[in-house]
């Protein structure tokens, strides 16, 4: 089983997260790899079996515009009936842009095995332990 942690991180709670999803998946006995979006594309895909997908909210809550989401665009369609997961940190609002994420990768076909896991700031420990159990999710 093969694990691509793709993610975006301005501030660094983002890539605490993906760190804590990577250790979960490898926890339940998955290689990961750990991808900032210029490195994942669509020809990369099939050398995974699943993927946790981490952005923080940016701007009104939508995904990072410059880097994230022209990748996560680039590859939706490839990714209809694969497992995946989705996680960010924000600073504001109530995660509308994690909810709108979540719409988007279910319409596109995308099988989402685990709920979000959003964290306000700085993840907290009972964050971290919910991305853990996401990672593990992937491989179950």
């Amino acid at each position: 089983m093969k694990v691509a942690v793709v993610f975006w991180s301005g501030s660094g709670n983002t890539e605490v997260m993906a760190e804590s999803v990577a250790q979960g998946a490898r926890s339940a006995g998955a290689e990961v790899d750990l991808l900032k979006p210029v490195q994942f594309k669509s020809e990369t895909i099939n050398s995974y079996d699943a993927f946790a997908f981490g952005c923080p909210a940016m701007g009104d809550e939508v995904l990072e515009e410059d880097k994230f989401d022209p990748m996560f665009t680039a590859v939706e369609s490839d990714l209809e009936g694969k497992k995946a997961a989705l996680f960010g940190s924000y600073g504001w609002g109530d995660g509308l842009w994690m909810r709108n994420w979540e719409d988007r990768a279910r319409e596109d076909g995308i099988n989402l095995v685990h709920a979000s896991v959003i964290a306000n700031e700085y993840p907290s420990d009972e964050d971290l332990n919910e991305c853990k159990d996401l990672g593990r999710s992937l491989v179950g």
